[in-house]
């Protein structure tokens, strides 16, 4: 009875106007900053260690309140595809059309950064495109995720070994992969590399990716706006990854910091960068 009570009130808020969207989720990421002590633990001390080693503001309320928007934007893209195309101010377009004409594909990286959930839709628009996303351990969530990003040109597949398939196809056929590289991967899919000063088990699946099949990758942010009128999507292709792996990763996580730092306050601060996963090596001293 909770849960579809949970999802009745989320596919209510969903057919409100983005400005009633984005307060409402503000208002429920101040509420889990200030309710919740283990929340206010993983946020806090990221967010406030890279705006203070960068000599940024600290707006902890502007960023609390930017992480309920980060879900709220998130449920509104899903629930209205064309108004919120509609709300995209996208900037270095030929940058896409110039790597895709390559005809090796392209990677799109998508940093979890304001409404980033836009980003695979403008690709859709113009290209088929393979997204690789991690199912939410709670069913009842993960059936809206699932229903909410379903969209015409765009496959999802599992961050697992018949994922990383159905994107090597997708690649030899020159389409469109994207994957969202600040997420810890599973242990033995990834390096630690320093990420803002610590480091951190990053994910060296698009660097594989990019080497075998010589394609570009291009990282993709969609900064929010003012309350209400949308998002600014840029993309920035990257130099080709250096062959050593280490190296590599780290080229990787300083495109990541760079697209975080175009709006700080936007980023999903709550998630725990720094975890140890199952079955990874211990990382090394700093």
């Amino acid at each position: 009875m909770r849960k579809l009570l949970l999802k009745l009130i989320l596919a209510a808020i969903a057919v409100l106007p983005l400005f009633l969207v984005q307060v409402i989720g503000a208002a429920l990421g101040i509420l889990a900053y200030v309710g919740s002590k283990q929340y206010r633990s993983l946020f806090r001390p990221q967010y406030e260690a890279v705006v203070k080693s960068h000599h940024l503001p600290f707006q902890i309320w502007s960023a609390a309140a930017a992480s309920g928007q980060l879900f709220s934007d998130s449920l509104w893209i899903w629930s209205n595809p064309l108004a919120a195309l509609a709300k995209a101010e996208i900037q270095n377009w030929d940058v896409v059309e110039a790597a895709m004409a390559e005809g090796h594909g392209m990677i799109l990286l998508c940093p979890h950064l304001g409404g980033f959930e836009i980003i695979p839709r403008i690709l859709a628009e113009h290209f088929p495109a393979t997204i690789m996303y991690r199912p939410s351990r709670q069913s009842w969530l993960n059936e809206i995720v699932e229903k909410g990003r379903a969209y015409p040109n765009m496959h999802f597949v599992p961050t697992n070994i018949h994922g990383v398939r159905h994107m090597t196809r997708a690649l030899s056929k020159g389409e469109a992969i994207a994957i969202l590289p600040d997420q810890v991967p599973s242990g033995g899919d990834g390096i630690w590399s320093n990420f803002f000063g610590r480091m951190a088990y990053t994910t060296t699946l698009p660097i594989r990716l990019s080497k075998r099949h010589s394609t570009p990758a291009v990282m993709f942010t969609a900064k929010r706006k003012s309350i209400g009128s949308g998002w600014v999507v840029n993309a920035k292709r990257l130099e080709p990854f250096s062959e050593d792996p280490n190296v590599a990763a780290q080229e990787l996580n300083v495109a990541i910091e760079n697209a975080v730092l175009t709006a700080p306050e936007q980023f999903i601060w709550a998630y725990n960068r720094y975890k140890h996963p199952s079955g990874a090596e211990l990382p090394p001293s700093n």
